[in-house]
């Protein structure tokens, strides 16, 4: 199941969505400020991410810069109480699965989403296909 992570006025968190229900894709939306993140739902994306920090957390953040928080020096636990304390620091949106873990809507990252199944559907080609070397292949056509 795909979670998504968003806020209210969130331009990119409108466009994932849609593009989910465009796809007839399930998912689960949280709403940072509406449902307190967790500690271990706040290690979890921390473990997710490939860059730690730097992936989920928007260092230009207005209660990051007027604070002069440095992210380094804070401990995890310390971190992830910060992260709970001011979930806008979190950017938005996130969205993973099992498989899949993105930060933002990306038009063409975002199909890593799709079902292999329904991804299957989307593209049959042949070896007459220019795309075929790229995926044709991988799609055991």
């Amino acid at each position: 199941m795909i979670v998504i992570y968003t806020s209210p006025g969130c331009a990119s968190c409108r466009k994932v969505k849609a593009w989910l229900r465009d796809h007839n894709i399930k998912f689960i939306e949280k709403n940072i400020f509406n449902v307190l993140l967790n500690k271990n739902e706040i290690k979890y994306l921390l473990s997710r991410s490939e860059n730690g920090t730097d992936d989920i957390i928007s260092k230009r953040s207005k209660i990051i810069q007027e604070n002069k928080i440095d992210l380094e020096s804070l401990s995890i636990d310390e971190l992830i109480d910060f992260i709970i304390a001011h979930p806008s620091v979190l950017r938005r949106p996130i969205i993973l699965n099992e498989d899949n873990f993105q930060i933002g809507y990306d038009k063409e990252e975002i199909e890593t989403f799709i079902p292999r199944n329904e991804l299957n559907e989307l593209c049959k080609c042949d070896k007459t296909c220019p795309n075929f070397e790229s995926c044709g292949k991988l799609r055991n056509v």
